[in-house]
This record gives C-alpha cells, sequence and structure tokens, in this order.
C-alpha cells in the first residue's frame, strides 16, 4: 500500500472508526504498560492477583477491538447501526480492561469477588459487560451469516467462521465466569479461582480466528491468487482451526 493509498483509507474512516481504532491501540499500550510492570516488579503469572490478567486482557481488548472495527466494515449495515454498535462495544472493552487493571493494582481478585461494596461493584460491572459483549458480537454475527457481506466467496467463508469461532470463544469465556461463581457461592473462592479457567485453551484458540483467517483472505488478494487458490487457502486454514480447537478442548478436558 502505497502513502498516498494509505493517507486515503485513513481519510475514508468514519468518526466512529477512528475512535475505536485510537482506543484499541490504547488498550494494546496498556497491556504492554502491564508487561513491563511485572518484569519490573515481578511476582506470579498465574493466579487471580497478578500481572497476567490486565497484561492478557489489554491485549486482547485491543486487538479485538480493532479487529472487529475492521471486518466490520465488509458487513451490510446501516452506518448509524454500525456506529451505535461499535461505540457500544468500544466502550464496554475500556469497561472491561479498567475493572481488570484497577483490581490488579488494589492487589485482589477481579472476578467472582464480593469482599467489598466496591469488589462486589467491580465483579458485577465485568459480568455487565461480558453480557454486553455477546450481544454486540452476536448481532454482528448474525448479519454476517444472513450472507450480508461484500466481498468474494473466500472472504465470505473467512468472516462467517471467524464469527463462528468467535461465538464458541465467548460461550467459554461466558461457561468460565459461571463456573467460577456457582463454585464461589457454593464451595469456596480457592476452588473457583483455580478451576474457573479450565476452558482457557479453547476461549484462546478461537477468540481471534476473526482476525486471522480475514487477514489471511485480503493477504492473498493482495497477492494476486486467483480466487479459487484464496478460497482452498480459507478453508484449509478454517480447517486447522478446527483441528486446534479440538485440540484445545481436549486439553480443557483433562
Amino acid at each position: 500500500m502505497t502513502t498516498t493509498t494509505a493517507t486515503r483509507a485513513v481519510r475514508s474512516q468514519r468518526p466512529v472508526e477512528r475512535v475505536a481504532y485510537a482506543i484499541g491501540g490504547m488498550l494494546l499500550a496498556a497491556g504492554a504498560f502491564h508487561l513491563v510492570v511485572f518484569l519490573i516488579a515481578g511476582g506470579s503469572w498465574e493466579g487471580p492477583v497478578s500481572w497476567r490478567k490486565p497484561t492478557t486482557f489489554g491485549f486482547s481488548f485491543g486487538l479485538t477491538l480493532i479487529t472487529v472495527t475492521w471486518i466490520t466494515s465488509y458487513l451490510q449495515l446501516r452506518p448509524r447501526t454500525r456506529a451505535w454498535l461499535l461505540g457500544i462495544f468500544a466502550a464496554d472493552c475500556v469497561l472491561e480492561v479498567l475493572g481488570i487493571s484497577v483490581q490488579a493494582w488494589r492487589k485482589v481478585p477481579s472476578h467472582f469477588n464480593t469482599e467489598t461494596p466496591f469488589d462486589t461493584a467491580v465483579a458485577m460491572s465485568l459480568a455487565f459487560g461480558g453480557a454486553v459483549l455477546v450481544v454486540v458480537l452476536g448481532a454482528f454475527a448474525v448479519t454476517a451469516f444472513r450472507g450480508r457481506i461484500r466481498g468474494d466467496r473466500d472472504l465470505r467463508l473467512a468472516l462467517r467462521a471467524g464469527w463462528a469461532f468467535m461465538l464458541v470463544g465467548l460461550a467459554t469465556g461466558a461457561a468460565m465466569i459461571a463456573k467460577g461463581t456457582v463454585a464461589y457461592r457454593t464451595v469456596s473462592p480457592v476452588v473457583a479461582y483455580t478451576t474457573a479457567g479450565s476452558l482457557k485453551p479453547v476461549h484462546a484458540v478461537t477468540l481471534h480466528a476473526i482476525l486471522v483467517l480475514p487477514l489471511i483472505a485480503e493477504v492473498t488478494r493482495s497477492l494476486g491468487w486467483s480466487p479459487r487458490s484464496r478460497l482452498r487457502t480459507v478453508a484449509a486454514a478454517t480447517g486447522l482451526y478446527v483441528v486446534a480447537t479440538l485440540v484445545a478442548a481436549g486439553l480443557s478436558l483433562r
């Protein structure tokens, strides 16, 4: 992409896209900042109280926000509808990362923690934010599954498969929250914090297929590959993602 083309691409962005990309960049920076804090301060990388959570959440939510902003440009949505959904999603990403980060600096668990009114408020806001994520991303996924996508067959396959994997990632995230909440209330906090993350491998594998698969479609198109070759490549990558998800599920069950 030439400098002129890149400049035109930036100027053609809608205001909500520019804001979403900027927020995504800030969330990535927040993840990087907490990684530096971990490297300097040390401590455990695992457990309910660690620098891992603000680091990984910052990176993951920042990357996801940037990805969703990009790929939803291919969906045939009314501009106002897309702007509202992206705006809500961006605000929700900030809410999630902020809640995780505040509790990390307070050196208390973020999820399932109801020890104080403030901890309860944070835990409830994170749970509410998770529900909002499901609704917003689910709305985008339904649009993609209904065939309202601008692009060739390889891109349509990449987007639909990516959204399908995203829904699996959201489902596993919700399942971990539910499992941890039940364990926290009926058994003990220790059990909740040690068992709730059993589906992390599946969650991690499926969450970012929505970036990888469309990116493969776009890269192969920019390289001048034929439509048939692009479609086969995306189909093969989708198959590999299915295998990786099954392996991750096996690790989780074991």
